[in-house]
């Protein structure tokens, strides 16, 4: 499910940075949060997308970073986690069978015939009309980030009027669970 992009390495060699969905196990207390954050940003690794949510064990907090690297780049950044005193747990999904989604809400022009054109959009992409207005409708779309861009691109560009994404949220496939 990863892809390769192509990027500038060290002394100006191409290398591959792969998408990698992190989950981590943390405890659920003031700081934890801006701790992670601080350790990506003092390192100069990137976060695409973060989501914090509580477990069903409150003392406890799931965050799923979606971040890009080379494999030593994300064993450093997993190795760097490991030793934050909050967090419980680290698992790289990616290097597993895991299912991923993401929730896209996207507001367009919807006037006369491109009315049309947007359901018939919404319809084929597997997105729920949630609001109507004269003008406008707000089209809300789950499933894996490229579908969600595919939509964005199968769109003309002038007819979005907003675009609200909530990053990506992963689990792992079968018996993989992410449990202290």
């Amino acid at each position: 499910q990863a892809r390769a992009l192509p990027c500038a390495g060290e002394g100006g060699e191409k290398r591959n940075h792969m998408k990698h969905i992190i989950a981590v196990l943390i405890e659920n207390e003031a700081g934890a949060l801006s701790r992670v954050v601080g350790l990506f940003s003092a390192r100069g690794y990137n976060i695409e997308s973060l989501i914090v949510a509580p477990t069903e064990d409150e003392s406890l907090s799931r965050m799923t970073i979606q971040t890009r690297g080379s494999e030593e780049t994300i064993e450093q950044i997993t190795k760097h986690l490991n030793r934050l005193i909050e967090v419980v747990k680290v698992v790289d999904l990616t290097e597993g069978a895991y299912i991923e989604r993401e929730l896209m809400m996207v507001k367009v022009r919807a006037v006369g015939k491109e009315r049309e054109e947007m359901k018939r959009m919404a319809d084929i992409f597997r997105g729920r009309i949630i609001d109507v207005t004269e003008s406008t409708f707000v089209i809300e779309l789950t499933g894996a980030s490229a579908k969600l861009d595919s939509f964005i691109a199968a769109l003309d560009a002038g007819l979005i009027l907003e675009t609200v994404r909530t990053g990506v949220c992963g689990i792992g496939r079968g018996d993989r669970i992410l449990k202290v």
